[in-house]
């Protein structure tokens, strides 16, 4: 998911989005853990996704602030 996309989601759904991704990333976890992780750079993905959310949500916070 690039920034563009994320842009065009409301808050809520972001939330739901951070939500998903975190429980994707807690499988990924186990698998690597148990030898069983066939992509690795996928963690590496959802976390970058995640971090990208975080910094549109406090952006719009500010944004909000601001005003």
């Amino acid at each position: 998911m690039n920034v563009k996309e994320i842009r065009d989601l409301s808050n809520e759904e972001l939330e739901k989005e951070v939500v998903s991704l975190k429980e994707e990333l807690y499988g990924l976890r186990f698998a690597q853990a148990t030898g069983n992780l066939e992509n690795p750079s996928r963690v590496k993905d959802i976390k970058k996704t995640i971090a990208r959310i975080y910094t549109v949500l406090t952006e719009r916070e500010n944004a909000e602030a601001a005003k």
